[in-house]
This record gives structure tokens, sequence and C-alpha cells, in this order.
């Protein structure tokens, strides 16, 4: 009897299929599209994944940077591939929690689009400021904001960044100018400068700057404080009650890839976030390793995807 007229045998043929798929994966080079510029903490996170994914399986993981558009150009470029494993994405709390409620007429879903492999980090947003600003605090920067004109800086429009320091705004009454860049690297190269004085954004491009004296850090977005930066507050602690944001990594798939491959790699990916080196190099930088199934990434894409509705709606942003 031919395999299509019985379900049953047709069903065994294609859990075979997917079987002997996921077990010659990978057999080339596997791409990781990051959507932002490299040295940012996407760029970092995908590096510290792919190198020990090279190391385990043999094959090139190669480092994809396509960015702009606060992540939309890369992520469309990955919902797009070709659903067989060689095209991933290292998503962002921007563009898997952030931008279909932003940007409404986009060409892909962040849930539909996709199938989630693995959450990599979770990872605090930190408040920096140009060392020529005479605030040496939370409160004295607010207070220095009613009489001296200020300009902040973000990674991008609706970036966790942006909506971070508008919360920021709302909740203290501060008065800044939004200047956004394409990426973490220059809104650091440009506060650094001096030609912006203000920054909320992920933790570690900015950190060992912080440490070296080059900037000046504030304070940690977060409900608690940052082991790799203890002596830091949380803007809760600095007097901004309620303040809490932060940002979020993982590798996602374009959908109807197969789950065995999708398995294969989250199971890869759990194993390398718990590597001593890697798990150290991570936490150094203020990026906390998660990992996890496909299944527990879906939900909290879901709970993150309602959570950032509100606050942009809350905060009246639109672009």
């Amino acid at each position: 009897m031919r395999a299509w007229r019985n379900p049953g045998l047709f069903m065994m043929l294609c859990v075979s299929i997917a079987a002997a798929h996921a077990q010659n994966y990978p057999s080339r080079p596997i791409r990781i599209v990051v959507a932002y510029t490299p040295a940012g903490t996407t760029d970092i996170l995908a590096r510290a994944v792919g190198q020990k994914m090279t190391e385990a399986w043999g094959q090139s993981v190669i480092i994809d940077n396509r960015p702009g558009a606060n992540g939309n150009i890369g992520t469309e470029l990955t919902a797009n591939a070709s659903p067989d494993g060689y095209t991933i994405t290292m998503g962002t709390a921007a563009t898997h929690g952030i931008n279909n409620t932003l940007y409404p007429k986009l060409k892909w879903d962040a849930v539909k689009s996709f199938s989630p492999i693995s959450l990599v980090a979770i990872v605090p947003n930190i408040l920096v400021v140009n060392n020529a600003l005479p605030a040496k605090s939370v409160k004295e920067l607010i207070a220095y904001g009613a009489t001296g004109k200020l300009n902040h800086g973000s990674p991008g429009q609706g970036s966790t960044g942006h909506l971070s320091a508008e919360l920021f705004k709302t909740s203290t009454g501060l008065k800044m100018t939004h200047v956004p860049y394409k990426g973490s690297a220059p809104t650091l190269a440009d506060l650094a400068g001096g030609q912006i004085q203000v920054v909320i954004d992920n933790m570690p491009p900015y950190l060992p700057h912080v440490q070296s004296g080059r900037i000046r850090g504030l304070a940690v977005t977060t409900a608690k404080r940052s082991a790799a930066i203890p002596n830091l507050p949380t803007m809760q602690e600095a007097g901004v009650a309620g303040f809490e944001a932060g940002s979020w990594f993982g590798l996602l798939a374009p959908a109807s890839t197969p789950r065995g491959i999708v398995q294969k790699l989250s199971t890869e990916t759990a194993r390398i976030l718990k590597l001593p080196d890697v798990s150290e190099r991570l936490s150094s930088q203020g990026a906390e390793p998660v990992g996890g199934t496909p299944e527990e990434f879906a939900n909290f894409i879901n709970n993150e995807q309602a959570k950032w509705r509100k606050v942009i709606e809350q905060a009246g942003i639109t672009l």
C-alpha cells in the first residue's frame, strides 16, 4: 500500500526523514544573522555561541551583521530564509518583543515567522553619562536636566535603550532630546566624545568603559543590582520608584524549520551556556546566561510582547 494512502505509515516516514536531517545536521556552514552592528551585545553573544558551535560540530558558524531599522532588516532576512537550520538569528527584546507593536506594517511576524530555539541571555540596561556632565547620581542628573540641555542616545528607534529612556523621562519629568544611532558602538563613541550626554543601553558594551573611567555609570535598570558591577545602584535605589527594564537575547530559526534541527540547536546552545569559560565571559559583561527549551522560549516571547506593548501604549511612543 502506498504511504500517502496510509496516514500512519506516512507520519512514520515524515518522522524518519526529519530524524535523518537532524542527524546529518550541520553538513555545511551555519549563518547567524545579527541585526545590529558589530561589538554590540547581540554581536558579542552570537560570536560566543557561534565559536563553540564551530568547535563542537566542525562546521563554520558565520556571524552576518545586517544592521538597520531597529533590527527589522536583519530579522526580515532570517524570516525569509530557507527553513533548513543554516540561517538563524540572534533575536532581541526589540526584534521579537517590541517591533511588532511599533511597526504595524512589518512583512514578518515575531511569532508566526519564526521557530524559537533557545533564550540565550538576559541583560540589564545601564544608565551612563559623559564624564564632562557634572551629575554624579541619578538625582543630580534629574536636577541638571531642569536647567541644562540634554541629549540622550540609543542604538535605534524602539530599542530597549530608547524605550527605557522614554520610561525614565515619563517617570521623572526629565526632558531630553533623543538621538538614535545604528547600534551600540557608534552610540558609545559619541557618548565618550561628548556629542551626546546620556545613554541607557545594554550593559556589555559599556561596562569596560565604566570600569576604566572613560564614561560614568549612574545606575542599572533591573530590579536587582548586577553582579558585574555591584557598586552601581538600581534605578529604584537611586530614587525612581517602580522603574524596571532590561533586555534579552535568543536564537530563532525561520518558521517550519524541522523540529529535529531546532531541538539539536537548542540542546547545543544549552550545553554551551553551561561551559565555565562561556558563563564567566558573559557574566563578567553583565549578561546572565539562561538556555531552555524551544517551548519555554516561545512562551517567554509571547509574554514579552504583551509587556512591551503595555509600556509603549502607556508612554505614548510612536514612530
